[in-house]
């Protein structure tokens, strides 16, 4: 009876370890190359936001990205003016910070993030690139 009882609770120890390791699509942030993000844009109502400086902004950016810069003491504020229930795709120059806002917007409530891989340093070698140069 007592090996009955050990082998029913370490069962149930082992359903539940398991079922906290497993994640689900939406708790996870989903790393995203240029095609794959040009294929959100085109597909899903997005919000699309260049996390770097507004000095890196106004030089380069994606077409239709707003900038939230990152290091920017108002960036806690700034992001919870988006619509946490609406996908977010972000991106910076190579791929370290939009990472960690990435988790950071996680963290924050949003429900679908999608980090662009690379930065927009790979998106400019894109072919299918859509991006606005400022002189």
């Amino acid at each position: 009876m007592k090996k009955l009882q050990l082998i029913i609770c370490l069962i149930g120890l082992l359903v539940c370890f398991t079922s906290c390791l497993d994640k689900s699509e939406s708790d996870e942030i989903k790393l995203v190359t240029a095609d794959e993000m040009q294929s959100i844009l085109e597909m899903e109502d997005v919000q699309l936001v260049d996390v770097r400086t507004p000095e890196e902004y106004q030089e380069v950016r994606i077409a239709n990205a707003q900038n939230i810069d990152f290091l920017s003491p108002t960036f806690d504020e700034d992001i919870e003016k988006l619509d946490k229930e609406k996908p977010v795709i972000l991106y910076c120059k190579g791929g370290h910070r939009s990472a960690k806002c990435a988790k950071k917007m996680k963290e924050a409530g949003f429900e679908k993030v999608y980090d662009l891989e690379g930065g927009i340093s790979k998106w400019e070698h894109s072919e299918k690139l859509k991006i606005e140069v400022k002189s």
